[in-house]
C-alpha cells in the first residue's frame, strides 16, 4: 500500500465529494484564507441633520395675506428664484405686493402658509436646505467614544433613502452628552449628489474604531456555534470534493470573522453556499468513487487502497475479472495433514507389491 495514498480517518469521515451537477446547483464560491484588514467594529444609530449653514427660512416683517405660492415641499430651486407673492399692510396702512424669492439654492423642505392664507407678523413662510451634503449623527455609548477621534470613519446605511452603504468620515462630537442614556452624538459628514437623504431619516452606523491585518474569512464562511466553530476547504486532490475543517475564531465585526488557528495559508474556503453544503451529508458521490475515478484503482469505503488479493479478483489484459488463487501461507495443520497423505501413499504402494497371500 502506497502512503501517499492513504488517507486519514478524520479526513475521511468529513469529506463531502459532489458531482458536476451539485456544485452548479449549491453555487458554491470559494476565497483565499489569507491575511486581510480586519476592522473593530461596533454599531450605532442615528439620523440625518441638515449642515450648519445650510438651512434658509423665508419670512415677512409685516402681516399679510398670501396672494399666490409657486412651490411645494421637495422642490428645487435655485437661488433668486420667485417662490410666490403676498399681500402686506404696513403701520401706515399702505397694501403692498411683495414677492418671495430663494436666498439659496436648494429643496424646498416646508411651506407653512397656503394660497389666500393670512399670517401674522415675523412668520416663517417657506423653509429650504442645500442638502447636497449633511451631517449624520450618531448616537454613541460613551465608553465606545473614547475610542474615537475625529477623522475615524464609519460605514453607514440610510435604509428609507437606498441600499447603498456610504462611507463617512467624523467631524466632531456634540457638545453635551445623554445622561439618561449614557451616549454622545458623533457627527460624520457625507456627500447626498443624489438627494435621497433628507433631514430626520433614520441611520444605522457601523464605526470602525481601529484597524488590523490578520487572517480573516466572510462571516457566512464560518459555521457551526461558538463551541465548535468550522469551515469547508476545497480538498487539494479531488475534485468537486470539500472537507469540514475545525477553526478556532477570535473577533467578529459585521463583515468578516478573525481566524485564529486552524488553516493553512491559500487554502481555498467556501463562503457562498456553505450552509447548503453543511447539509449535503456525505454527498452525492461516493468516497471510494471519487478515489476510484481519481486513482485508477479500487478503494473501500474509507478510502484505503486495496490490492488485487484483497479485492477478491484480477484482471486479465482484456479487462476481464478472474478469482485470486493466491496459496495460502503454511502452518503446522497443513504439514500434518501433508505427512498423513504421503503416509496413505506409501501404504498403499506396499499393499499393491506384497499382496496378501490366499489361505491355504
Amino acid at each position: 500500500m502506497v502512503l501517499a495514498e492513504k488517507m486519514d480517518a478524520d479526513r475521511a469521515r468529513n469529506l463531502v465529494v459532489l458531482d458536476e451537477a451539485g456544485v452548479e446547483s449549491l453555487k458554491l464560491e470559494t476565497t483565499t484564507a489569507d491575511e486581510r484588514s480586519f476592522e473593530q467594529v461596533f454599531f450605532a444609530v442615528g439620523r440625518v441633520e441638515v449642515l450648519p449653514g445650510a438651512r434658509a427660512m423665508v419670512s415677512s416683517l409685516n402681516a399679510g395675506r398670501v396672494v399666490e405660492m409657486k412651490v411645494a415641499p421637495a422642490d428645487l430651486v435655485e437661488a433668486g428664484a420667485e417662490l410666490g407673492k403676498i399681500e402686506t399692510v404696513d403701520r401706515s396702512g399702505n397694501v403692498e405686493i411683495e414677492t418671495l424669492t430663494s436666498p439659496m439654492s436648494g429643496m424646498v423642505l416646508s411651506v407653512r402658509v397656503s394660497q389666500g392664507e393670512a399670517f401674522r407678523i415675523a412668520t416663517s413662510l417657506i423653509e429650504i436646505a442645500d442638502l447636497r451634503e449633511v451631517d449624520v449623527v450618531a448616537r454613541v455609548f460613551e465608553h465606545e467614544a473614547s475610542l474615537l477621534a475625529p477623522g475615524s470613519t464609519a460605514r453607514i446605511q440610510v435604509l428609507s433613502a437606498c441600499d447603498k452603504i456610504f462611507k463617512g468620515t467624523l467631524m466632531r462630537f456634540g457638545t453635551e452628552g445623554d445622561r439618561k442614556h449614557g451616549t454622545v452624538e458623533a457627527y460624520y459628514r457625507l456627500t447626498n449628489p443624489d438627494l435621497l437623504m433628507r433631514p430626520g431619516m433614520r441611520a444605522e452606523f457601523r464605526i470602525i474604531a481601529s484597524e488590523r491585518e490578520v487572517p480573516a474569512l466572510p462571516r457566512e464562511a464560518v459555521l457551526g456555534n461558538a463551541a465548535g466553530p468550522f469551515v469547508f476547504v476545497k480538498d487539494f486532490e479531488l475534485p468537486n470534493a470539500f472537507v469540514r475543517v475545525p477553526v478556532v475564531t477570535g473577533q467578529r465585526n459585521d463583515r468578516f470573522v478573525e481566524i485564529v488557528r486552524g488553516l493553512l495559508p491559500g487554502d481555498e474556503v467556501v463562503t457562498r453556499g456553505a450552509y447548503a453544503l453543511s447539509s449535503a451529508g456525505r454527498g452525492s458521490v461516493s468516497l471510494r468513487e471519487a478515489l476510484d475515478a481519481a486513482h485508477g484503482h479500487p478503494h473501500d469505503e474509507d478510502g484505503n487502497p486495496i490490492s488485487g488479493e484483497e479485492h477478491g479478483h484480477h484482471a486479465d489484459e482484456d479487462g476481464h475479472s478472474h478469482e485470486s488463487h493466491a496459496p495460502r501461507s503454511s502452518g503446522p495443520l497443513t504439514i500434518f495433514f501433508a505427512a498423513l497423505s504421503l503416509l496413505s501413499l506409501g501404504l498403499l504402494w506396499l499393499s499393491r507389491r506384497h499382496p496378501p497371500q490366499a489361505p491355504a
